[in-house]
C-alpha cells in the first residue's frame, strides 16, 4: 500500500483503518502518561511497556499495511504521551537542558523510555507490515535479538546476599499510598534496630552501606531507607505535590513504626546523613518516644544558609584557580536559593573540588539495584531535588529544634565542608539533650561514614551499641 492510499482521499475502509491505528497509539500514549509519567521505573513496568508497545505496533502495522506504521505509530504515541504528562515536572521530563546533567537527563529519561516503548512499537509494526527484502529481514532479526536482550536485562530483580541465621532482604513499606524501598540486614534479628536515612534528595545508599558498612550488621539490624524519589522509591515520587519536608518526616516516622512493630521494639536508633539528617532530627524531635537515640553525620542545619556559604566559597575557589566558566555561571545565576534543580548543578559539579573532598562515585554496581534503578540514578536525584529542595528553604534547626528529648550523638568529618560545619557548630553549641556528644573523624569529609568505615563502625557501636 502506498501512502496515497491512507490519505484523506483514500477509500472509507482505508480511512477507518488509519483512524483505528491512530486511536490505538494515542490511547496507549495517554495511558502510559497516566501510569508511568516518567517512563517505566520498575521491572514490571518495563516488561509491560515492552509487551504492550509491541502489541500496539503490531496492531497498527496490520491495520495500515504500510511501512509508514513504523514511523507514525511511535510518533502518535510520543505526542500523546508528552501532551498528557505536560503537568509533570522535573529534569527527566522537562524540555532538554543544555548542560552535562541535562544530557544525562535526556538519555536516561526519554532515551530509556524510548528504548522500552518506541523501539518495540516500531519493530512490531515492521513485522506486521512484512519484510519483502532479505536485508530487511536480517535487520529485523538483529533488532529482535537486541530487544530480547533488553527485556532479559530489565527482568533481573534486585537482591541482597543472605545471612545464615540472620535477616537479609529487600522489601517495600506501604506509606501514605507510596511504596518505599527498604533494605534490612542483620546477623541477629534480636539485636538493636537501626534505621538509616540517606542524604541527598533522590539519592540511594543501599550499595554504599553494603560495600562499606556491612560490619554494622554484626551489631545491629540495619534498615537502609530509600527516601521517596530515590533508588527503589523513585516510582513513589509522583505526585510531587506530596514531596514536602512534612511528608518526608512522616515517611520516616511510618517506616520507624513498621520496624518497631516487626521487630517488637518500643524504640529504635535513628541514624541520618546530610540532607536526610535535616529530616531525621525533625522526626526525632516530633516523636522522641519512638527512638532510643539520634545519630547525625554530615549533619545539615539550614539549607538556605548553607547554600549561601557554598556560593561564596565555590565562587572564591573558581576565581583563585582560574575557572572563568564557573565564575560566569555563578554570577549569571546569582545567589541562592533557586526555584529548581538546574542552578544547583554548578554546586554539585564543583563543591567537592572546591572543598578538597574525596571523590564520591555513585556506588550502584551492587546486586541491590536493578538495571533500571542504575540507569535512573541521576534522574532520581535531579527530579526529587527539583521537587523537594525548594520546599526545604524555611527549615532552620537553630530555631526549629533547640532541644532533643533523647540522647543526641554526632559523628562529623574533620574536613567537613564549611557550608555545613559552620552552621552545625552554631546549632550544636546551643542544642539541649539528655546526652550530647560530638565525635570527629580526623581527615574525614562530608561522607566520613563511608570514607572511614572501620572508625565509623567502632565509634557508632561505642555510642549506641547497647541501645
Amino acid at each position: 500500500m502506498s501512502i496515497r492510499e491512507i490519505t484523506p482521499a483514500a477509500p472509507p475502509r482505508a480511512k477507518a483503518r488509519l483512524t483505528a491505528a491512530v486511536l490505538i497509539a494515542a490511547t496507549w500514549g495517554i495511558a502510559a502518561a497516566l501510569w508511568t509519567p516518567r517512563g517505566p521505573l520498575t521491572n514490571t513496568q518495563a516488561l509491560l511497556s515492552i509487551a504492550i508497545s509491541a502489541g500496539v505496533g503490531f496492531g497498527a502495522g496490520l491495520l495500515l499495511r504500510s511501512r509508514w506504521a513504523i514511523f507514525t505509530t511511535p510518533l502518535v504515541y510520543g505526542v500523546s504521551l508528552e501532551l498528557v504528562r505536560a503537568h509533570v515536572s522535573g529534569p527527566s521530563v522537562d524540555p532538554p537542558h543544555a548542560s552535562l546533567f541535562g544530557a544525562v537527563a535526556l538519555v536516561t529519561g526519554r532515551g530509556v523510555h524510548g528504548l522500552l516503548s518506541l523501539f518495540p512499537m516500531a519493530l512490531a509494526a515492521a513485522y506486521a507490515c512484512g519484510f519483502r527484502r532479505r536485508r530487511g529481514r536480517i535487520l529485523a532479526g538483529a533488532w529482535t535479538f537486541a530487544l530480547v536482550l533488553v527485556a532479559a536485562a530489565v527482568a533481573v530483580p534486585a537482591r541482597t546476599d543472605g545471612i545464615p541465621g540472620g535477616v537479609a532482604e529487600l522489601t517495600h513499606v506501604d506509606v501514605h499510598g507510596h511504596r518505599l524501598g527498604l533494605m534490612i540486614r542483620g546477623r541477629d534479628p534480636a539485636g538493636p534496630v537501626l534505621l538509616f536515612v540517606p542524604g541527598a534528595p533522590g539519592g540511594s545508599e543501599t550499595g554504599a552501606m553494603r560495600a562499606h558498612l556491612s560490619g554494622l550488621e554484626s551489631h545491629f539490624v540495619v534498615a537502609t531507607l530509600d527516601r521517596r524519589g530515590g533508588g527503589a522509591s523513585y516510582a513513589a515520587l509522583d505526585p510531587t505535590s506530596t514531596v514536602t519536608p512534612e511528608d518526608s518526616v512522616a515517611d520516616i516516622l511510618a517506616v520507624t513504626d513498621y520496624l518497631r512493630s516487626r521487630f517488637h521494639r518500643d524504640r529504635i536508633i535513628l541514624l541520618a546523613h546530610s540532607g536526610g539528617s535535616l529530616l531525621g532530627v525533625l522526626a526525632a524531635h516530633q516523636h522522641p518516644e519512638k527512638y532510643s537515640a539520634y545519630v547525625g553525620t554530615g549533619q545539615a542545619v539550614d539549607v538556605e544558609a548553607s547554600d549561601q556559604i557554598f556560593y561564596d566559597d565555590i565562587l572564591a575557589w573558581a576565581r583563585t584557580n582560574g575557572k572563568p566558566d564557573v565564575v560566569r555561571a555563578l554570577e549569571r545565576q546569582g545567589r541562592p536559593p533557586y526555584p529548581d534543580f538546574w542552578p544547583y548543578e554548578t554546586f554539585t559539579l564543583h563543591e567537592a573540588e572546591a572543598y578538597a573532598q574525596r571523590s564520591a562515585p555513585l556506588e550502584i554496581n551492587g546486586p541491590e539495584y536493578t538495571l533500571l534503578q542504575k540507569a535512573h540514578t541521576l534522574n532520581a536525584i535531579m527530579d526529587t531535588w527539583d521537587a523537594l529542595y525548594p520546599r526545604e528553604q524555611d527549615i532552620d534547626l537553630r530555631r526549629d529544634v533547640p532541644e532533643l528529648a533523647i540522647p543526641a550523638y554526632f559523628v562529623q568529618g574533620g574536613n567537613e565542608m564549611r557550608g555545613l560545619s559552620v552552621l552545625f557548630e552554631e546549632w550544636y553549641a546551643g542544642l539541649r539533650a539528655p546526652v550530647k556528644q560530638l565525635v570527629t573523624i580526623p581527615g574525614g569529609g562530608h561522607r566520613a561514614m563511608f570514607e572511614e568505615p572501620d572508625l565509623f563502625i567502632t565509634t557508632l557501636t561505642s555510642l549506641v551499641g547497647s541501645r
